[in-house]
């Protein structure tokens, strides 16, 4: 792995893990067979040391995963345009891992730790939504080879 050019923005393991759990969003970048790059904009979750996702029952992701299962995952926690400096202050993280589907009880405890996140205000709703979805989305896991992390503020 090629390590960050601005090592003075360079941040901590525990503190590129702290960002990535803050992060609502991130970019899962996969390649396809014919080696071109796919990034999909998706909500995800952190378990486990691990970064879980949801997505379709099929289409480009899921056959980019099962073809090459090495994935970058890209978050951005924080951005804040400076332009009376002609910069920006930001925290971002770059996962680089392998991507697996999961299923059973693994896939649940995914999809319930996603409504905690995003609508815990309405968690007896989302278990609704969670029994009549859990059969028509899919749920990829993504194994940490690699975290890196950078901040300026």
């Amino acid at each position: 792995m090629r390590s960050i050019r601005a090592t003075d923005k360079q941040v901590t393991h525990d503190e590129a893990m702290e960002i990535l759990e803050r992060g609502e969003y991130g970019v899962l970048s996969t390649v396809d067979k014919d080696g071109y790059p796919y990034g999909l904009p998706l909500n995800y979750i952190i378990l486990d040391a691990a970064v879980y996702l949801h997505c379709a029952l099929e289409g480009h992701i899921l056959d980019n995963i099962l073809d090459n299962s090495k994935v970058c995952f890209t978050v951005v926690a924080y951005s804040e345009l400076v332009p009376s400096s002609f910069t920006a202050n930001y925290e971002s993280v770059i996962v680089f891992g392998r991507a697996n589907l999961v299923e059973g009880s693994e896939k649940i405890d995914m999809l319930k730790a996603l409504v905690r996140k995003y609508s815990s205000e309405h968690y007896d709703k989302g278990m609704k939504v969670i029994d009549s979805f859990k059969d028509k989305c899919s749920v990829i896991r993504i194994d940490l080879e690699h975290i890196t992390g950078k901040k300026k503020r």
